[in-house]
């Protein structure tokens, strides 16, 4: 197939998927950690150490700020633990932030929102999945767009952007060109080329894989729960990540 103009965004969670992403020629990275709680704010050193592995010439480092799972409205406490996490992260060298928050109705939270935007000075801010979770992701835009965001990350209010194509396919064109609409959730080799084609910006996508841990410690005691550490983690996979970057012909 012929190439395509697109860039491409992997979810990461620490240096090892950072250099993934700089091999398979990413423009960023959106950096987390907990991506199987759908993403929390990862620590300092997280950063300090995904900042080192890209260099000067790797992907950009996109810090998500998300102060916990379980929803995107939050309160006074939460809302100003984030305005702080935004400031460290752009302080420490991030490119850009990934943010989001949602009023008790469930729409956009526009002044929470504000401040967000207004701690991270001149780095990029995203506006992040809570989108999909909006009556109207494609309305929601213009607040997107009066907010003066950067771009939203979307599966089209869907389970996944492949499920989601039709209002991916919308939100562009309502965009028209006044904020970056990039698709994500579930993206893979089979359905790059297929969303690609809507003409969005961009592809995010985590291509992970679950280490599995069978609980056993060293003198062959196993582990009585999940708290205890028994069950598995997730890693950048090298060769997902390359599938997707192959779909697409680049």
């Amino acid at each position: 197939m012929d190439a395509v103009n697109i860039a491409l965004e992997l979810a990461v969670q620490d240096p090892a998927g950072v250099r993934i992403a700089r091999e398979v020629g990413a423009a960023r990275v959106e950096l987390a950690q907990a991506l199987a709680l759908g993403g929390l704010t990862p620590s300092p050193a997280t950063l300090e150490l995904a900042l080192e592995a890209a260099g000067e010439t790797g992907p950009e480092i996109h810090v998500l700020i998300r102060p916990r799972a379980g929803g995107f409205h939050y309160d006074a406490d939460e809302i100003a633990l984030a305005v702080r996490d935004v400031e460290l992260a752009v302080t420490a060298g991030a490119s850009g932030v990934v943010i989001g928050a949602l009023d008790a109705a469930g729409a956009l939270d526009f002044d929470a929102v504000a401040r967000l935007r207004d701690a991270a000075g001149e780095a990029a801010v995203t506006l992040h999945r809570a989108i999909d979770v909006t009556a109207d992701p494609v309305a929601t835009l213009d607040s997107a767009i009066a907010l003066g965001l950067r771009r939203v990350l979307t599966s089209g209010g869907a389970s996944s952007a492949i499920e989601g194509i039709e209002t991916l396919r919308a939100m562009v064109v309502a965009a028209d060109g006044r904020i970056e609409i990039m698709a994500g959730s579930g993206v893979n080799a089979s359905s790059a080329a297929a969303l690609a084609a809507t003409d969005v910006d961009a592809l995010h996508f985590s291509a992970k894989r679950n280490v599995v841990v069978d609980g056993a410690g060293g003198g062959g005691v196993r582990m009585g729960s999940a708290a205890d550490g028994v069950g598995g983690y997730e890693v950048t996979d090298r060769d997902a990540a390359f599938a997707v970057r192959d779909a697409l012909g680049l």
